[in-house]
């Protein structure tokens, strides 16, 4: 979008009372839709805000904008139908991990891949929050849940990795409790040409409380906490002490700097806008303990979206058509004259 305005954020609420349970982690992620959205000053009428099913996808009520509260898993291919209808779109989706990677698991994979311009926000709690606490294919192996009583035995996606491995040229990580970052990442994300996928880790304070706890306490967070921007080095830790550098067999280390001679030019630089996608791939796999997680713009990478090859498409053939109005149409093929 060229025209820019002046917005708050107050501009993109809408009058709906929000029906989040109290200290629901989708409270910090909607107050970063709105700034972030205020922050880029597209017009309002530009945005269409597209969600599925879960409590996630009621996100559209509450935002001032277009919006559409559509069916289960299927948001991305209804987003991706609008953007194609029209360009000038700014599409947001909203899914959660089960909305997204469950039943609309195929939908996520394929406009991924297809590269349509639009921006998917994943919230991730690990449950399904809505209908009262199944594990979900993003829920800790062992975790014990409604319909996992002894603890599930499947083995969970990880979104980043799935997200990489269907060719994702963008991918970001934040948490619901870091709104600044969360923003700062949907405004990059939003800007970007084709399909942005930010996974947002999420507290269900009822169903799974605490399973971000790991890297949100906040006895551990700085030191489990990796904040990623391109071209600075890979420096984490309350002291800001600590990096990550390739060992001998060419797999990412922590290190200290000022031990063993490691200095801060030792660090390996962030390239977010490298295609190869090797050390993407690296970055969204690191777990805490051993490891900091990976937040903030992980992958960036320009290519070709499927919005503008279908333009392209359009213009050849009509350069090649015989037909360029209605009566040419009515008038091709076998027709007959009925006397």
């Amino acid at each position: 979008m060229s025209e820019e305005l002046k917005y708050t954020p107050k501009d993109f609420k809408s009058d709906q009372e929000i029906r989040w349970c109290p200290g629901c982690g989708d409270h910090g992620i909607i107050n970063a839709v709105w700034k972030a959205m205020a922050e880029l000053g597209y017009p309002k009428e530009s945005w269409a805000v597209i969600s599925g099913i879960g409590c996630s996808s009621r996100f559209p009520y509450y935002m001032n904008t277009y919006g559409f509260h559509t069916i289960h898993g299927r948001a991305a291919a209804i987003a991706s139908g609008a953007k194609n209808a029209n360009r000038k779109l700014n599409i947001l989706q909203i899914s959660g991990d089960g909305d997204a990677l469950a039943i609309g698991g195929n939908h996520f994979i394929h406009v991924i891949r297809r590269n349509v311009d639009m921006t998917l926000l994943l919230f991730n709690n690990e449950i399904y929050g809505l209908t009262k606490g199944q594990y979900s294919p993003t829920t800790k192996l062992g975790t014990k849940t409604k319909t996992s009583p002894y603890g599930t035995i499947e083995h969970p996606f990880n979104p980043g990795e799935l997200a990489i491995g269907a060719q994702s040229k963008f991918f970001a990580r934040s948490l619901d409790t870091n709104v600044a970052l969360t923003a700062e990442v949907l405004e990059t994300a939003v800007k970007h040409k084709g399909t942005s996928v930010v996974e947002v880790l999420q507290n269900c304070v009822i169903f799974a409380d605490g399973a971000h706890a790991a890297i949100t306490d906040k006895e551990v967070r700085e030191d489990r906490q990796l904040i990623l921007h391109h071209g600075e080095p890979m420096i984490f830790g309350k002291n800001k002490d600590k990096g990550l550098v390739f060992d001998k067999s060419g797999k990412l280390k922590v290190v200290e700097i000022g031990k063993d001679g490691i200095t801060e030019n030792d660090i390996l630089v962030h390239d977010a806008h490298d295609p190869n996608p090797f050390l993407h791939w690296m970055l969204v796999n690191m777990k805490a303990p051993e490891f900091p997680v990976a937040l903030g713009v992980i992958r960036d990478v320009e290519a070709h979206t499927y919005d503008e090859a279908l333009d392209e498409q359009i213009e050849e053939v009509k350069k090649i058509s015989k037909i360029h109005c209605m009566d040419d149409l009515l008038n091709s093929g076998d027709i007959w004259e009925v006397k």
